[in-house]
């Protein structure tokens, strides 16, 4: 069912002509970036980490050496236009930009990553700001993964206590104990892939997967459609 929200953002489009996310040139209907913007978007290409999912070498040791996570993995460099498409879908609605962000996701994953017994579990957006915003950003996107492939998706984890920003908070802040709270509800899947917009610390990541891994699924990975570098 289509919801007024979807109904109200393509009635926007055939009112003002569509502009690029980044640079806010005039593109085509159905292109969130112009043809300049699109090959700016960094490709994270070459040898990557089967665990951490960035270029190596990672690190010694590896930043996810001790991680709930068996691996995490994105497509893309969070930078740039990749950057705009991020808060553009987040912070402006931009519901269409999670098909393109599937997409991409879907047609670079390593091989059996995005495969059976799996189960698509987006990470959770606090209830205030899912009620602000209208959507559950990481919702979308696992919707648009699950379209795309066999998997299906399954709603299995909430945040809890006070909403934490993440954006502009230290390392050492964003994974500090207790910071952010997780539970679980229901029979979460034995093998699970989380699914958020952008790795940065890992941080929400890793707490989701903590929270997972205390109910009993056997393996947890991550994807998301882009992956901070520093």
């Amino acid at each position: 069912m289509i919801s007024a929200r979807d109904l109200l953002a393509h009635a926007a489009t055939l009112l003002v002509p569509p502009v690029c996310w980044a640079c806010r040139a005039p593109v085509a209907a159905a292109q969130p970036l112009c043809s300049r913007c699109r090959l700016e978007v960094r490709f994270l290409r070459g040898v990557r980490c089967a665990r951490c999912g960035l270029p190596v070498p990672c690190g010694r040791p590896c930043p996810a050496a001790a991680s709930a996570l068996a691996r995490a993995w994105a497509p893309v460099a969070f930078e740039g236009p990749a950057r705009a498409l991020v808060h553009a879908l987040k912070f402006r609605g931009a519901l269409g930009i999670a098909d393109v962000m599937a997409a991409q996701i879907v047609a670079g994953a390593p091989p059996g990553l995005l495969a059976a017994p799996a189960v698509l579990v987006p990470v959770p957006t606090h209830p205030w700001r899912r009620h602000i915003r209208g959507f559950d950003h990481a919702e979308r996107l696992a919707a648009a993964i699950a379209a795309r492939t066999s998997l299906t998706a399954s709603r299995c984890l909430a945040r809890a206590g006070p909403a934490t920003r993440q954006a502009g908070s230290s390392r050492a802040a964003r994974r500090a104990p207790g910071r952010m709270a997780i539970r679980v509800r229901g029979s979460p899947p034995a093998t699970a892939v989380l699914v958020d917009d952008v790795h940065t610390t890992g941080a929400t990541l890793e707490a989701c997967a903590e929270a997972l891994r205390r109910a009993g699924v056997h393996r947890v990975c991550a994807v998301a459609y882009a992956r901070a570098l520093s």
